[in-house]
């Protein structure tokens, strides 16, 4: 049943704490692995996680084809065995293809969809709106925005993110990832009730649980779940001196995680502790050699520290 816009918006959703964008592992012949990825779903289980995301930018989701990203979804969904609230990326700069995915696909299993801007075509404001506003009205399920214009080429601004909320009550909720803390901050100040701003960005998720937000999607948090779960639930209850530690603890990790980019950085960090092959999809390609060093003596560093975190 589609929801109507002329409804009250929907009341408490599940994504808030840590939420964690879900890498695809892949084997060496390229292959998706899907024994490491259930073994990843069940790591976060094991360790606080609040709720996943699945094909989300972490999950190289442009370079899966049609029946991979089936395959995946299944995956995750018998390992999880719904125990974690799920969240599918499922947008596109295509307004009526995001809306015939969203009307045929098989949604079942997933609590709401995550809805990037359009990418390349770079829609003006009005053009965002309008493109929200008509996914938000299709969709089956909530609809979570997400701004990345550092990948997109084009900022969902403040005042546009607060018109879709105040519009379109089945949209519920920012995965914000502008790096605009002014911009933000508006969102967080403005936002109708109902409606939460998540982080898209580890670096400066403590500083945005300062402000108001109530959850984040982290890359970070595939390879350190409960660490980076202590510092977003300490946020999140008000403890924000036991969250600032927990965030300092991983400082040196956030910068290293983007040297290389996006998700060549977490999929190096996680080929180091074991848990997938250090491969990705061209054009993406694994982080350098130097980089992933780093990353291996700051993973002995927090083995010592906190038996990995």
């Amino acid at each position: 049943m589609k929801p109507d816009t002329q409804e009250p918006r929907m009341g408490k959703h599940p994504f808030r704490g840590l939420g964690v964008a879900l890498v695809t592992p892949f084997h060496s012949d390229g292959s998706v692995d899907h024994e490491a990825l259930a073994e990843l779903v069940q790591f976060q289980i094991a360790n606080g996680t609040d709720f996943l995301c699945v094909l989300g930018t972490t999950a190289e989701t442009p370079c899966l084809s049609t029946e991979e990203k089936r395959a995946v979804i299944q995956t995750v969904k018998q390992a999880n065995a719904g125990r974690l609230p799920l969240m599918l990326g499922a947008g596109g700069n295509h307004t009526a293809q995001v809306i015939e995915y969203l009307q045929t696909e098989d949604l079942e299993g997933f609590e709401a969809v995550l809805i990037v801007t359009p990418y390349y075509n770079r829609p003006t404001q009005e053009g965002l709106f309008r493109h929200f506003q008509a996914v938000a009205k299709a969709s089956p399920l909530p609809v979570v925005l997400y701004n990345v214009p550092g990948r997109t080429g084009v900022n969902l601004t403040a005042a546009t993110t607060l018109r879709i909320a105040q519009e379109c009550p089945n949209v519920v909720a920012i995965k914000e990832a502008s790096g605009n803390i002014a911009q933000i901050e508006e969102i967080v100040e403005h936002a109708p009730e109902g409606f939460d701003v998540l982080s898209g960005d580890d670096a400066i998720t403590f500083e945005l649980f300062t402000l108001g937000a109530q959850g984040v999607i982290s890359v970070v948090a595939n390879a350190y779940p409960a660490a980076f779960g202590r510092m977003a639930h300490a946020a999140m209850e008000g403890d924000f001196g036991e969250a600032l530690k927990a965030h300092r603890l991983l400082s040196k990790v956030y910068k290293l995680m983007t040297t290389d980019g996006n998700p060549a950085g977490v999929k190096a960090l996680l080929a180091v502790q074991g848990k997938i092959a250090n491969v990705l999809r061209l054009p993406l390609v694994p982080a350098r050699e130097e980089t992933t060093e780093a990353l291996k003596q700051e993973d002995e560093r927090l083995k010592q520290l906190c038996g990995g975190c």
